[in-house]
């Protein structure tokens, strides 16, 4: 078992992504993060910063406590600035935020506020740094991701097929796309590491179709491999059915349910990984306490399927499922960008 000792290489890996984010020492830096932040990270994340001899301070606030009902280690959502407007004014004042919150400001609702003063955003998502450092983007993922922002923005249609079943249909005209390579340097931005992900946001009454999860494939929602097959059913952007005898398809027709919303049936977002350094495997090599999952997002030709919140859509809940499926087929209007899991 790893132990939490600082180590040089770690300290290299925030360093290096510091760097491509620019950060000056002029700047004024502030390390955003809650009680319940892994002290090892922002620890990482000053000692960087000293190296590069760059000037910050550090803001705490306290993790809200959890409400009654489904048990949330990943909701994809931070509440951690909830009522917190004087530290939001702080941040939006900064030039650099550092955000070392459990679930990053990538969907809270204070973040438009920050961006609009001309802050970055560079969340570290809470990892071990071990999984951070094997995942330091390099420059080449920015095109990579910028050219998957212009074919997706530019398709009609997305089809993803595999050949346990899957056979899914999006409609991608006017869906909201986002690459995510690992870094930002420009104001008002935000990014998180790991990056090499696309995801798009469809709108509402855009998904159809029928996912098909083998023993193998990731519930990252869990922390868990699939071990059983799953089959989901998705009518007008909801999961209307949920198939399967396993404890899989138990577990997940307890949790969708347990919310007691339909958008939690939802559909989210869609997408595909392209990250090389990310590992598959990285799941079955750590307590389910040092990891948040996030790496098995970007590996390289993964299909991530989400539900949940989806803004562009305007539906809002608590329920969020980040469902990574290998060895699939993604096409955009017919061109395949990946074939069997690998990316074309």
């Amino acid at each position: 078992m790893l132990t939490d000792r600082i180590e040089p290489a770690w300290i290299d890996a925030f360093e290096e992504v510091f760097s491509l984010c620019r950060i000056r020492p002029e700047e004024q830096v502030v390390i955003l993060s809650e009680s319940q932040s892994r002290p090892l990270t922002r620890h990482l994340a000053e000692l960087a910063l000293a190296r590069m001899k760059v000037p910050f301070f550090k803001l705490e606030v306290p993790t809200p406590p959890s409400p009654a009902g489904p048990v949330m280690r990943s909701t994809g959502a931070s509440m951690a600035l909830t009522g917190q407007g004087l530290a939001v004014r702080t941040l939006a004042a900064a030039d650099v935020v550092v955000d070392l919150t459990l679930e990053g400001l990538m969907h809270a609702k204070e973040t438009a506020e920050i961006l609009k003063g001309g802050a970055r955003i560079m969340n570290v998502s809470n990892e071990h740094p071990e999984a951070l450092a094997r995942t330091v983007p390099t420059p080449g993922l920015r095109e990579q991701a910028k050219e998957a922002v212009a074919r997706c923005r530019a398709a009609k249609a997305m089809t993803v097929r595999s050949a346990a079943g899957t056979d899914l249909r999006v409609n991608m005209e006017g869906a909201a796309t986002v690459g995510v390579w690992g870094w930002t340097d420009r104001p008002g931005t935000l990014a998180h590491w790991p990056g090499g992900i696309i995801v798009s946001f469809p709108k509402a009454g855009s998904v159809e179709g029928r996912m098909a999860y083998r023993p193998g494939d990731v519930n990252l929602t869990f922390k868990r491999y699939f071990e059983s097959a799953v089959d989901l059913t998705l009518e007008n952007d909801y999961v209307t059915r949920i198939e399967g005898s396993g404890a899989d398809a138990a577990l997940m027709r307890d949790y969708y349910a347990a919310f007691g919303e339909k958008e939690a049936y939802a559909v989210s977002h869609v997408g595909w990984g392209f990250n090389r350094g990310a590992r598959y495997e990285a799941l079955t090599m750590y307590d389910r306490r040092e990891t948040n999952g996030t790496e098995l997002r970007a590996v390289a030709g993964n299909f991530l399927f989400s539900t949940g919140a989806n803004e562009f859509a305007g539906r809002f809940t608590r329920g969020h499922f980040d469902l990574p499926m290998m060895g699939c087929d993604i096409a955009l209007d017919g061109v395949p960008v990946v074939a069997s899991g690998r990316l074309v």
